[in-house]
């Protein structure tokens, strides 16, 4: 395992004092380690987990080829642009259910949504096109000149999945489309990475927990809520420490008890210079721990590095006091690198573009993430404003907004109308 100042070695330009957002990321790549423990879970415990193994498709999905719609199945060979096609109904073919009998030249078979495709039959016409009529022995339906072409309407074997091809990848985090896939191959079970345990808890003398009476000076702790709230939705295991105060024997037993419960480890508060607490001196004392200054806005001070407990170690997370530079880090950072740990498969960050209603100050030299609001207008553009206040304690922001405006390390002053980037929040927060 290497030491946090070995991978500082690692990266070109690394400054802990100036760290840039990309560098940030760049390093914690190079210190979570994915998780290697798996287990097998039922399909109803299995959202939000991410799988361990490829998943071989035992069966093909759609087992055989069948009808897309409602209709009448048929030999799609006749058909002709210039002429209609009447056709004399044999037989009715159920979903759920073979079809036995025979078709031949100038017959066709009444078909249901999903229904076994008879042999020898290629296409089907949707029942609301034709013209019946009812005869003997038989009734007939004509089908108008250039409506179908061969094949139409018919779903084929295999279409969704091959038997024996790969159904979803190792690293894949199951989301209600996957799970869904899963069940249409019938499989009951499937082989996840253990859930990552995260452990979290606030610092400072100045936090009150829900219940407490208000005092002069204090504040309610939002932070614990926000995080706890941030990591369900990845599918943590969570587990709760509350507010610690800035006593060392108190923070010496919350770092210890969490680093041998958790897999991962993350404060909020006392991270700053020239805090008059203890958290900063305890982080030191237990464990490897960085300290930087990142070059953006909210969020500028951040620790990270591991807590040694017995033969392993939990990966800290020390973000800042303040609720939006809590919320902001948590998303930019901390969550790319808990997915890393989960075993999940990387992905870029998928930013939209959003033309500015207004002109937004920006100095180079770092990164920015600006609460905004993205609407779509009648000329189907994208446009986003911001929430107004941007102060890293203006919460209310993170609430009214649905992104964050991300303005990169080396950009200036964006003038109305000039294109941004959107971290949309659907999905994270």
């Amino acid at each position: 395992m290497k030491s946090l100042d070995e991978i500082a070695r690692e990266l070109q330009g690394y400054d802990p004092q100036a760290l840039s957002a990309q560098g940030v990321l760049d390093f914690l790549e190079r210190l979570v380690p994915p998780m290697a423990e798996t287990e097998t879970v039922s399909l109803f415990d299995a959202p939000a987990r991410v799988l361990a193994q490829d998943l071989i498709s035992p069966l093909s999905v759609p087992p055989h080829d069948n009808a897309a719609m409602d209709g009448y199945a048929f030999n799609g060979a006749p058909l002709g642009a210039n002429a209609p096609l009447t056709l004399e109904v044999v037989g009715t073919a159920l979903a759920g259910q073979g079809w036995r009998g025979t078709v031949g030249p100038g017959q066709c078979v009444k078909i249901m949504t999903g229904a076994i495709m008879p042999a020898g039959l290629d296409t089907v016409v949707p029942q609301e096109f034709v013209t019946r009529v009812e005869a003997q022995p038989h009734p007939r339906v004509t089908i108008p000149a250039g409506l179908l072409q061969p094949g139409d309407n018919r779903r084929h074997k295999g279409e969704d999945l091959m038997q024996g091809q790969p159904a979803l990848r190792a690293g894949e985090r199951l989301t209600p489309a996957a799970c869904g896939l899963i069940a249409s191959l019938g499989l009951p079970q499937v082989q996840v990475r253990q859930r990552l345990k995260v452990a979290y808890f606030s610092t400072g003398d100045e936090i009150l927990s829900l219940g407490e009476a208000p005092r002069e000076g204090a504040v309610y702790d939002s932070n614990r809520h926000t995080v706890r709230a941030l990591l369900m939705r990845l599918g943590c295991e969570v587990i709760d420490l509350g507010v610690v105060r800035d006593d060392p024997v108190l923070l010496r037993h919350a770092f210890t008890e969490a680093a041998a419960r958790a897999d991962a480890v993350i404060t909020s508060g006392g991270v700053s210079v020239g805090e008059a607490d203890f958290t900063k001196a305890m982080m030191k004392e237990l464990g490897d721990v960085a300290f930087w200054k990142i070059a953006m806005r909210p969020g500028r001070p951040m620790a990270v590095g591991r807590i040694p407990c017995g033969e392993r170690a939990a990966i800290l997370f020390g973000l800042p006091g303040n609720p939006v530079a809590v919320m902001v880090t948590f998303l930019a950072f901390v969550r790319p690198a808990l997915l890393r740990m989960m075993g999940a498969r990387p992905e870029p960050q998928v930013l939209l573009r959003a033309h500015s209603d207004e002109a937004i100050r920006k100095k180079p030299g770092r990164t920015e993430y600006q609460r905004g609001i993205v609407t779509r207008h009648s000329d189907g553009t994208l446009r986003v404003c911001t929430t107004g206040s941007q102060g890293s304690g203006v919460l209310r922001s993170m609430v009214e907004g649905n992104g964050l405006i991300v303005l990169a390390h080396d950009q200036g002053n964006v003038a109305p109308g000039d294109e941004v980037s959107v971290m949309m929040f659907d999905g994270a927060i």
